[in-house]
């Protein structure tokens, strides 16, 4: 049955990599009917609502998600992702800090918070996040395209000053 589980996962994956959403979210579905706390369906199917823009139904899933595994790094960043992308940044840093109590050696998540923080107008703080992520992973190209810009925006702010 885990084989069969595995390969419906790995099937709306594909699908998803295709861009073939709606296909996807029926896989999805299917496996939440029999299996309604199965964490990877509920993150990968909260994930990919949020890749077509249905961001308060991904929300909805990541909150049910997080019900059920209040420490699963996956879901706190997911549900940070989601909340950045309605542009919810404090509450969205609340879930990366979490997610980064739980691994401090996380760096996706050092770089979601930068992302953030940026949003909030702290350059500098973002940069220093930026760097961490880089330190901890130097192919991260979020994190190396963000610090990027971050450091743009500094030599242009000082450039004007």
């Amino acid at each position: 049955m885990k084989k069969f589980l595995n390969d419906m996962l790995e099937n709306a994956a594909e699908l998803c990599d295709e861009q073939e959403f709606a296909e996807a979210i029926k896989i999805y579905d299917k496996i939440l009917d029999t299996y309604p706390e199965n964490i990877g369906a509920l993150i990968d199917k909260a994930t990919t609502l949020q890749r077509i823009g249905d961001n308060k139904k991904s929300l909805k899933l990541f909150n049910v998600a997080l019900r059920i595994a209040p420490k699963n790094i996956d879901v706190l960043i997911g549900k940070g992702s989601v909340l950045h992308a309605l542009e919810k940044y404090d509450d969205a840093i609340v879930l990366y800090d979490k997610a980064l109590k739980i691994n401090k050696k996380f760096a996706l998540a050092y770089a979601y918070k930068g992302l953030a923080l940026g949003e909030k107008g702290n350059t500098s703080n973002a940069l220093e996040h930026f760097k961490k992520a880089l330190s901890i992973d130097k192919d991260l190209e979020l994190a190396k395209i963000s610090k990027e810009t971050a450091l743009n925006l500094l030599d242009s702010r000082k450039t004007k000053k």
